[in-house]
C-alpha cells in the first residue's frame, strides 16, 4: 500500500492534491488507491482507521478532500464526519463515503452530515475516482 504519513513526500508536485483513505479494510484500501492513482498530482494518505484520521487531520497535512468507511471500531465514519464538519478549520472539507452499510436510512443520515457522495459496497472504483476528481477539480457540489 501507499500508506504514508501524510506529509509531501521528497520531491513532490507543489499542486499535488492531498487526499485522506480512511478504511479499515486492507483490501478496500488498496482498491481506492489503485483508483486513485491514476488522477493527476494527487497524493494519497491512508489511514486505517477514523482515530487515525483524525490524528492526522489534526497534525495539519494538507487534505483537499477525505474518503471514508463508515463501519470502524472505536469511532465510526459517521463520527468522523460529524468532528469534521464542526470544527472551524476542516468544515468545507469534501467528504466521500464509500461502505458497505445495508441500513436503508444511511444514504440520507450521511447527507444531512453535509457528504458530497456515498457509495454503497460494492462500488466502481472508477465512478469513486471520477467523483473525486470532480471534487478536486472543483467541477462538481454536493449531490
Amino acid at each position: 500500500m501507499l500508506e504514508n504519513s501524510g506529509m509531501p513526500v521528497e520531491g513532490g508536485s507543489a499542486r499535488a492534491r492531498g487526499v485522506l483513505i480512511v478504511e479499515d479494510s486492507e483490501h478496500s484500501a488498496a482498491m481506492l488507491e489503485i483508483a486513485f492513482s491514476a488522477i493527476p498530482d494527487v497524493f494519497l494518505t491512508v489511514a486505517p482507521s477514523a482515530v487515525e484520521a483524525w490524528r492526522i487531520l489534526h497534525e495539519g497535512a494538507a487534505v483537499r478532500a477525505i474518503v471514508t468507511d463508515l463501519n470502524m471500531p472505536r469511532m465510526d465514519g459517521f463520527e468522523l464526519i460529524r468532528r469534521v464538519r464542526e470544527d472551524r478549520t476542516l468544515t468545507s472539507t469534501p467528504i466521500i463515503v464509500v461502505s458497505a452499510d445495508t441500513d436503508p436510512a444511511t444514504p440520507g443520515r450521511v447527507a444531512q452530515l453535509g457528504v458530497e457522495a456515498f457509495f454503497p459496497k460494492p462500488y466502481s472504483p472508477a465512478e469513486v475516482r471520477r467523483k473525486l476528481e470532480q471534487i478536486l477539480d472543483g467541477t462538481s457540489g454536493r449531490e
